[in-house]
């Protein structure tokens, strides 16, 4: 097993995960320009634990997360609003926080970063639903609320919790804000699986047949 982390070079097998201590902003810029082409290595910054943390993401990430993706696509088609959405994204806020999102979502305020190659959150707003696949490391909330962004989903072991950001950090939600009106939380973890054990395209047409009765 290879396993090599530095300033010039980052090298991770799937599933993996470093945690380095005692890290500053610079480490943080210096590991996200040595990642180079290996863009599927998720970087994460937290300023108040000076914690770095690497993930190398599994098979089983990729397909879940694009499935996840497509059914939030799938119901703001449904729903007549409009989007837009990065994956991959950086997001920062300079010396405090850094993340990177399996996959991000501009509901809202979706015009505001319309032809926009990197998001400045000194003068963006945050997007409005961060999604975070848990199968290699755990999601640090911390570094989201720091970021400001208003709801996280986090998928782990075929459940999907929602946490929504208050005054005093982020709480478990029972129904989504950005869906109101749709189950989120026990119905597309249902589909999720769906495409992983019949294929992407089944579980999508499936789903898409359920929406046509609500």
């Amino acid at each position: 097993m290879v396993l090599t982390v530095s300033r010039e070079y980052i090298q991770l097998p799937p599933g993996s995960e470093v945690t380095l201590h005692y890290q500053t902003w610079a480490d943080y810029e210096a590991l996200l320009a040595s990642r180079r082409e290996n863009a599927a290595i998720k970087i994460r910054f937290n300023g108040h634990t000076q914690q770095i943390t690497l993930m190398a993401p599994m098979a089983g990430h990729g397909n879940r997360i694009d499935t996840l993706v497509d059914l939030v696509k799938a119901l703001l088609r449904h729903q007549g609003r409009d989007w837009h959405s990065y994956d991959p994204v950086t997001l920062k806020k300079l010396q405090e926080a850094g993340a990177e999102p399996d996959a991000c979502f501009y509901i809202e305020n979706w015009q505001a970063v319309l032809g926009k190659d990197r998001i400045d959150l000194a003068t963006d707003p945050p997007p409005d639903l961060a999604i975070e696949m848990d199968m290699t490391s755990l999601t640090d909330l911390e570094v989201y609320q720091t970021l400001g962004v208003p709801e996280v989903w986090i998928y782990r072991q075929g459940q999907l919790s929602l946490h929504g950001l208050t005054a005093d950090g982020y709480e478990d939600r029972a129904n989504s804000p950005t869906f109101p009106s749709v189950d989120v939380k026990n119905l597309l973890p249902e589909y999720v699986e769906r495409a992983w054990a019949a294929g992407s395209s089944v579980a999508m047409r499936e789903f898409e047949q359920v929406l046509i009765s609500f």
